[in-house]
């Protein structure tokens, strides 16, 4: 018996000209092994999935739950941004992209959580100004390449986006990111630490951008770094 099995590239053969019962078990199970790996890999969607409902269930309320305005760090360095195309990663309930959409940016919001972006598209019209949304998993979530003028994302860590997002950045782009660091632990001891920046650590995350402003916040009950970065308005090619 020779069983040969596919595996990606690779190909596995295994002969058996003795005990063909024995070789029968043994096909079977090894089958039935890698199977089982492939439904675990098929089935690791589920962690998005269970993301997706937690963030659904806690934007059920009216209650716009981090506010309505935006960042005062935003709000304070947003005549610094070039008008054009915006992307807002992570946009949850749409305080910071829909500021943008009131000072005249074209405005892409994504996140896990239609209900979240519902409450998105309610400010918008309550603000009248339009938004386009877009329902998506960020770890799997495709940016093309320099496509927008500015691209945000606040209190939402994933570190292989930066990569993503500088590569997504006009010639000329700048980036706006805002999220815990470690010291907020202070305030929060159960927070995930893998979901926190050590200190200093965002200035390290976007090489090759021009770090325009940087700080770190204690206010007493967050703690925080923000950043403002742009891209050379230079292409290499």
């Amino acid at each position: 018996m020779i069983l040969s099995i596919a595996w990606g590239d690779h190909v596995m053969k295994y002969q058996f000209s003795l005990f063909p019962n024995l070789s029968r078990v043994f096909g079977l199970g090894l089958l039935s092994l890698l199977g089982l790996v492939g439904f675990l890999t098929i089935d690791s969607s589920w962690g998005a999935e269970d993301d997706k409902e937690r963030w659904n269930k806690k934007y059920e309320t009216e209650t716009y739950l981090f506010g309505r305005e935006p960042i005062p760090f935003l709000k304070n360095h947003v005549d610094l941004l070039p008008k054009g195309a915006a992307l807002d990663l992570a946009m949850g309930e749409g305080r910071n992209g829909v500021f943008l959409a009131t000072k005249g940016f074209h405005v892409t919001g994504v996140d896990i959580s239609e209900a979240g972006l519902k409450k998105a598209q309610a400010l918008a019209t309550e603000k009248g100004v339009t938004l386009t949304t877009v329902v998506a998993d960020l770890d799997q979530y495709s940016i093309p390449p320099e496509t927008f003028d500015v691209i945000i994302c606040t209190y939402y860590l994933q570190r292989d986006l930066f990569k993503k997002i500088a590569t997504a950045l006009k010639p000329g782009g700048m980036v706006l990111i805002e999220t815990y660091t470690v010291d907020h632990l202070k305030y929060r001891p159960k927070f995930n630490r893998a979901f926190l920046l050590e200190r200093n650590e965002l200035l390290t995350l976007l090489p090759g951008l021009r770090v325009l402003h940087y700080q770190e916040v204690d206010t007493g009950d967050a703690a925080f770094a923000s950043l403002l970065a742009q891209k050379s308005s230079q292409t290499i090619r």
